[in-house]
């Protein structure tokens, strides 16, 4: 589906809007959600939170967006947190280089390739400046971090998070401590992290204040094999896109590890958990890839790391980065602090190693929309809706009574009223043609609508409509409450109603 689809229904359904839209300063990079798109957004966080947090017995924090400087000292962000950009000559305006290189050869730059190389390339294909095709200046690197000062003086200088998961880190030694755990230990968060941009494009996916939802899992490297649930997953084929392949292969997770494709039982593990995820949330297996990124490609951090990515009308857009970030983080923070963050277990003292996937809710939520967005004709009508699954749907149910008038509505709101105690998330409209109000419903993906009627008043009984099919059942108001809760669980199908 052509991306203007998206965002013109964005607009007209309260789903994402840029930030301060009223004023003509608004900085790029910033976006507000609507009541429909936060109630999509919350979903799909407290989804990632039941599939992936609760299943798994992680725990779970939130952390302050705003750390001191020696932080960044050393977790290396102050140092090597860089894009590659230009200016343009003439009209001064500012581009990522490796993304104008990209745009002009039609081929994949690492953002971490050599300035040196960049300008080379830049010379060769006689890139310019898109505005205005001026002369570009000599590519140099910008620090993305966000800079704050803090306090009356304005002393105290820190900075905004570049990613969730630094809090992680500095919690580390206290939660191990004090939740009685043993490795290995997950560790999650869901909040805001910031990045200066040079030229955030694209709405959602690329942002400079942007959702992340962080898994870290710390374990001993001597033990990265002893996985309790493998056994789950071992037959489980993940799609991997391996180095120097032009072609992704489905390879089950135990051959994944006798091969050394990855760099052990937990790797693969959580690779499948996640692709699982992605699969529940309603993106199509055959469109999703596991890509794997070769030394250049990888963040200063990463030993080993797996792009998971999903195919678009964009092309491939990267969801989760899935980094094996050994020992850097806790061995950084431990000689800036002068804080012992090893841990000792089974007799040995080690610091631990980290396996981590860092998953943009932003863009997440752009693709998933992209993914659900469908567009068909019915006869001479066209119709729009968003076939997202019942979990992440802004209302599990709609209702409506068939008019306004002769007691209509005041059944509808008994009907309505009732299923919210049973805990359903509803929506009641009563404005408006019956077909218009699906059409609405439609368009913000809830799964069903249920309509009192005429035939209501005299037996009790409703319609309940099924948004992607479109089909109707007639059902006794008593059973709707056990109906709708097998439809969520899906221990029912609609057509077996």
């Amino acid at each position: 589906m052509p991306r203007e689809e998206l965002q013109n229904l964005a607009l007209r359904r309260q789903l994402f809007f840029p930030t301060a839209e009223i004023y003509a300063s608004k900085p790029a990079g910033f976006w507000e959600f609507g009541p429909i798109g936060v109630r999509i957004r919350n979903n799909l966080i407290n989804f990632w939170r039941k599939e992936l947090v609760e299943r798994e017995r992680l725990l779970e924090i939130s952390g302050s967006v705003i750390l001191p400087k020696e932080v960044f000292e050393a977790s290396g962000h102050l140092k090597s947190f860089n894009d590659p950009i230009v200016q343009c000559k003439k009209c001064h305006a500012w581009f990522r280089a490796d993304k104008l290189i990209e745009e002009k050869i039609n081929k994949h730059v690492p953002e971490s390739m050599a300035i040196e190389e960049m300008d080379a390339l830049i010379k060769k294909h006689n890139i310019k400046c898109p505005k205005c095709k001026g002369e570009l200046s000599d590519v140099r690197l910008f620090n993305m971090m966000m800079r704050v000062l803090i306090g009356a003086t304005q002393s105290q200088e820190c900075f905004l998070r570049p990613e969730t998961c630094q809090n992680i880190f500095l919690d580390f030694a206290r939660i191990y401590k004090s939740s009685r755990e043993k490795l290995p230990l997950g560790i999650a968060q869901a909040g805001s992290s910031f990045r200066n941009e040079i030229a955030p494009k694209q709405t959602l996916l690329r942002e400079r204040e942007l959702g992340q939802m962080e898994i870290e899992i710390f374990f001993n490297p001597e033990k990265i094999d002893e996985v309790a649930n493998f056994n789950d997953i071992s037959d489980y084929k993940l799609r991997l896109l391996r180095l120097n392949n032009k072609h992704i292969a489905e390879i089950a997770c135990e051959e994944a590890v006798k091969k050394k494709i990855v760099s052990g039982k937990l790797i693969a593990y959580w690779l499948a958990r996640l692709q699982q995820f992605y699969e529940k949330c309603g993106i199509e297996k055959q469109k999703m890839r596991f890509r794997e990124l070769s030394e250049e490609e990888r963040a200063f951090y990463a030993k080993e790391t797996w792009d998971f990515e999903v195919l678009t009308d964009l092309g491939w857009i990267e969801l989760v980065a899935c980094n094996y970030r050994t020992d850097y983080d806790l061995k950084g923070h431990a000689e800036k602090s002068k804080k012992d963050l090893s841990v000792t277990e089974d007799g040995k003292t080690f610091i631990p190693h980290v396996f981590e996937l860092s998953a943009g809710i932003d863009r997440s939520f752009y693709v998933i929309l992209d993914q659900a967005i469908r567009k068909e004709k019915r006869g001479k009508a066209e119709r729009l809706y968003l076939a997202l699954p019942a979990q992440l749907a802004p209302y599990f149910v709609a209702v409506f009574p068939l008019v306004s008038k002769d007691g209509l509505p005041e059944k509808a709101k008994q009907v309505f009223s009732m299923l919210e105690d049973y805990k359903f998330s509803c929506l009641y409209d009563e404005k408006g043609s019956i077909g218009r109000r699906y059409a609405r419903v439609d368009e913000i993906g809830v799964p069903y609508a249920i309509t009192i009627d005429y035939d209501t008043m005299q037996d009790d009984t409703v319609t309940i409509r099924e948004r992607d099919t479109m089909e109707q059942k007639r059902v006794k108001i008593s059973n709707l409450p056990e109906l709708l809760w097998k439809l969520s669980v899906g221990k029912l199908e609609f057509g077996r109603i």
